[in-house]
């Protein structure tokens, strides 16, 4: 039986490669979506950061969880189908769409308007995933591109210390086991307790945003701020979030991923997106 070749990485990030890693941590940690709304609306607005009263907070939790189960099935069963190209436009377009019709009808309209918006910006990561280089056929890219729903439940407009590095762990074991059982498996079950959990984990963060998306179309104040609007907006910032999420990706598959680790934290804390350890 032969070894195992051991995998080989280049050793140092060229200068192209840390410009496009710096770009990756401007995009995973500059802006939360709640500071997005409030560039929107030409003002910053604390209330879309307030706790929601408890019947919505519900309300938001259990659409978050419907959109990511729903999101979980297509992102193993069609992705590779996805449309070719650079579609974010048209995928922009779809969710203003249907961010309108939601606003039309109101808040109660979430549980059906949630699930098809987070459809529509699966299948524009899909394709930004595709365009830095990943295979759809593979369920682990699937996975990789749920996890976008995750990178943007932070409340303020800075993640705290390790910020997107710091979710990718603790997603890692989960996405792993949901990866190994869709891999041997084949067709998921997603009452599989693998793929339960990851859901579960997923949902606690993008129900965060989902409730912030959910006290912009609720505050008054917005006035002109169309449900459109916010949707647009809510696309935009997962597309970025994608964007930064598999520039890193590829980088990891050429370097160490420890390497672009170190440096992505370099890049941080030198930015100010993070505070600097205590003791440097």
């Amino acid at each position: 039986m032969s070894a195992q070749l051991p995998v080989l990485y280049e050793s140092q990030l060229s200068s192209a490669d840390i410009e496009a890693l710096r770009a990756a941590v401007a995009a995973l940690e500059r802006q939360s979506f709640a500071g997005r709304v409030a560039r929107l609306a030409g003002r910053r607005m604390g209330l879309v950061s307030r706790p929601l009263p408890p019947q919505l907070q519900e309300m938001a939790g259990l659409a978050a969880q419907k959109a990511l189960t729903t999101a979980l099935r297509v992102a193993l069963s069609s992705l590779e189908g996805a449309p070719q190209g650079d579609t974010t436009r048209f995928h922009r377009r779809l969710a203003a769409l249907t961010g309108g019709v939601g606003g039309a009808v109101g808040l109660a309209s979430l549980p059906v308007e949630l699930p098809l918006s987070t459809t529509i910006m699966l299948r524009s990561i899909a394709d930004i995933a595709r365009s830095h280089g990943e295979s759809l056929r593979n369920p682990e890219t699937g996975l990789a591109c749920l996890e976008v729903f995750a990178l943007g439940g932070h409340a303020g407009d800075n993640m705290l210390e390790g910020g997107y590095l710091a979710v990718r762990g603790l997603l890692a074991k989960s996405v792993s086991d949901a990866a190994r059982y869709v891999a041997t498996r084949g067709v998921s079950q997603e009452a599989a307790p693998a793929l339960v959990r990851l859901v579960g984990q997923l949902s606690a963060r993008f129900g965060v945003v989902v409730s912030q998306k959910v006290a912009a179309q609720a505050v008054p104040i917005i006035g002109a701020v169309s449900g459109a609007a916010i949707n647009l907006a809510f696309t935009e910032h997962f597309q970025t979030l994608a964007r930064g999420h598999f520039a890193v990706r590829r980088l990891e598959r050429i370097y160490n991923p420890a390497l672009v680790r170190a440096q992505y934290a370099r890049i941080a804390r030198e930015e100010g997106y993070w505070d600097a350890p205590l003791n440097a």
